[in-house]
């Protein structure tokens, strides 16, 4: 089975997830949807100091919006910051230092902006880690799904109190359509069992974000959750992470900002509002989560396991001074997928 899912996802890759793919899809886009200003709302974008994430927070500046860049790296984040600020002209843009797999260091950012600001109207979890050898954080987490599934499960748990209180709040993760050839794996979510390869297990934890969003969706409905597959984007963690597959796919990958384009619509537009909350997006279409006949959908027992296994995973890393802040991180809500 996981041939016949590797095999449809490359055909399926090659005609959509390219340059030509956003090119033909892009025929369909309405240009008004984009012809908005954000100006008093605020954005939290991860991973915005390059690639996908920078592209996004450039497109959010110009239209006005409140930014901040939550980064790694502070020399890449405050050029990055520079250039958004002088391409757009818009000076309310925040750097935040950060490293998502340092998951106790996830809670407490996520603690102090929620004590420190008013609002936040769009959270966008871009910031993502492919690495191909197994490794563990200080809390004994493999740094895959520190990064990928446990950072954006406290950042986004920890901070839905305030984009309650926020007008039109957005949540976007930003995916991949590798997720689709990845059936949620709930009784190894360390990596542990099987031989390690960093780029399915990079997959799993994109089809964990999948399950994640829907569930989100369900137990919050104030707020418009949404995941996206940004097709395959020459960006700097493309060309670190799967040098070969850069190199084969060469000019047929897109540019950072046709891989942001989506991101930019879900998160400013008035007719990504509109839509259904929970679903998987691309190229500004909601598309099926799962391949046709590839067995992927998981039980509600497997979701509920996966859940109660975020929730203690994520108690058990969190800072001591302030253990009942957020109540019950899991969502109270019947699992399905």
């Amino acid at each position: 089975m996981s041939v016949y899912r590797n095999t449809i996802w490359f055909l399926n890759g090659i005609h959509q997830y390219t340059r030509k793919g956003y090119e033909a899809a892009s025929k369909d886009f309405k240009p008004q949807d984009l012809d908005v200003s954000v100006v008093g709302r605020s954005f939290m974008v991860t991973g915005a100091n390059s690639g996908i994430g920078k592209a996004a927070a450039m497109a959010i500046a110009k239209k006005g919006g409140t930014v901040h860049m939550v980064c790694r790296n502070k020399d890449k984040a405050e050029q990055a910051r520079a250039d958004i600020v002088s391409e757009s002209g818009n000076t309310e843009v925040y750097v935040h230092i950060l490293d998502m797999s340092e998951t106790r260091k996830v809670w407490e950012f996520a603690e102090t902006f929620q004590n420190q600001y008013p609002s936040l109207n769009v959270l966008i979890n871009n910031a993502g880690c492919m690495a191909n050898k197994r490794e563990v954080n200080a809390e004994g987490l493999e740094k895959n799904f520190a990064t990928n599934t446990m950072g954006v499960y406290i950042l986004t748990q920890t901070l839905i109190p305030l984009l309650q209180k926020s007008r039109d709040p957005r949540v976007i993760t930003v995916s991949s359509g590798g997720m689709l050839v990845q059936r949620l794996s709930a009784d190894d979510l360390q990596s542990e069992r099987d031989n390690f390869d960093g780029v399915m297990v990079y997959a799993q934890n994109k089809r964990q974000q999948v399950v994640l969003t829907q569930q989100w969706a369900k137990a919050n409905p104030v707020i418009h959750f949404s995941v996206m597959h940004p097709g395959w984007v020459d960006t700097p963690a493309v060309s670190t992470s799967m040098p070969q597959f850069h190199h084969m796919m060469g000019e047929r990958l897109r540019s950072a900002e046709q891989g942001a384009d989506t991101v930019a619509w879900l998160a400013l537009s008035r007719a990504a509002a509109r839509t259904q909350s929970g679903r998987f997006f691309q190229d500004r279409k909601s598309v099926p989560a799962h391949l046709p006949l590839a067995w992927t959908h998981s039980s509600a027992q497997e979701i509920e396991s996966f859940m109660t296994q975020l929730e203690t995973l994520a108690r058990a890393a969190q800072p001591p001074r302030d253990p009942e802040m957020m109540g019950s991180l899991s969502p109270s809500t019947t699992p399905s997928d």
